[in-house]
């Protein structure tokens, strides 16, 4: 009896000693990384073929009864995963569980416009392009939001995203994020501001936006804009206008520009332009309702990147010439 009880216990020391070593030992893989995707609903036996399909050398009855022994069978997580070499079985569950996905990321910068934000997530690296045959509005009927132009609507920032995952769903996230923003800085705005809604804080903050060369600057633009505003002085801003002429605008702001009509010439139109123009960032938003408290209604580009303010035109005018001697008038201040 005893010598079949001391077998048994050698036997059961020596599968434990097997299966420890198996669980700690490398995967032979056919690449230095696989790809792993696993779609959800995946049960684990179908987890551990997938394993197998995937370039990795290993037993899938083996892989499924580790995790089912385990205890962790259930936990494991959908998603798309990249396996390096010498990782183990006990390594692999612990990734599968954690949903320690392969993420990558995109970004969306604070001025872009939706043209751009399309750009840089049909260049974004693993990235299921599910809108690049789809127009702008058929994005927004997708996200919700129809009829609500697309410009202007997602926050700029990092956003990191696993492989394979839709664009609509970052643009989905982006937006929700721009909304979130606006309401805060909508709900601490400044009574006094000329603003009816979060809509026209939003299509002002992309103004202030494009018009800043310099963060410090951003409270007393919006100062400018909103004074204008209060007392029915046209905005007479030029990235309005060159947001109007599209594609056509070369780099160059022509004088005729400034005289030709469109929706978004604030030259030539009263109030606010129709949508936003870009992608305002978190300052941006801030400043546009809560300007500084002055009275200044002009401003004009030093050359370093910050602007000089007036409260009256003839000041402005000689900044101008003290400032923009060498470009064209009208050129490059309201």
């Amino acid at each position: 009896m005893r010598v079949w009880l001391t077998g048994l216990l050698l036997a059961v020391l020596a599968f434990v000693g097997a299966a420890a070593w198996w669980l700690g030992s490398p995967m032979p893989q056919a690449q230095a990384v696989v790809d792993l995707s696993i779609e959800a609903g995946s049960t684990p036996k179908e987890v551990a073929q997938l394993v197998r399909q995937s370039g990795i050398d290993v037993e899938p009855v083996l892989l499924y009864s580790w995790f089912r022994i385990s205890g962790k069978a259930r936990a494991i997580r959908a998603g798309s995963y990249e396996i390096s070499a010498g990782t183990t079985p006990y390594e692999l569950l612990q990734k599968l569980v954690q949903g320690d996905e392969a993420l990558r990321s995109v970004t969306l910068v604070e001025g872009w416009n939706f043209r751009q934000v399309r750009q840089a997530l049909a260049k974004a690296q693993a990235l299921k392009p599910d809108t690049q045959a789809m127009a702008d509005a058929d994005i927004m009927q997708a996200l919700q939001r129809p009829g609500v132009a697309a410009e202007g609507r997602f926050f700029p920032d990092t956003y990191t995203y696993a492989k394979g995952s839709s664009d609509l769903a970052v643009l989905k996230r982006a937006m929700l994020a721009m909304d979130k923003q606006l309401e805060r800085a909508w709900s601490a705005r400044n009574k006094d501001i000329p603003l009816q809604n979060p809509e026209q804080a939003l299509i002002l903050a992309s103004i202030v936006e494009k018009e800043t060369g310099k963060a410090s600057d951003r409270a007393m633009i919006s100062a400018v804009f909103n004074n204008r505003l209060a007392i029915g002085m046209r905005l007479q801003t030029d990235p309005t206008v060159i947001y109007g002429l599209g594609e056509r605008f070369d780099g160059n702001l022509r004088k005729a520009d400034l005289q030709q009509d469109t929706p978004y010439n604030t030259y030539t139109r009263d109030g606010l332009p129709p949508t936003p123009i870009a992608m305002p960032g978190k300052g941006a938003l801030w400043a546009a309702v809560q300007p500084a408290g002055s009275r200044v209604l002009y401003f004009v580009a030093r050359g370093d990147g910050s602007s000089q303010f007036s409260t009256n035109l003839p000041d402005h005018n000689r900044a101008v010439n003290q400032y923009q001697r060498s470009k064209l008038a009208g050129s490059d201040a309201p």
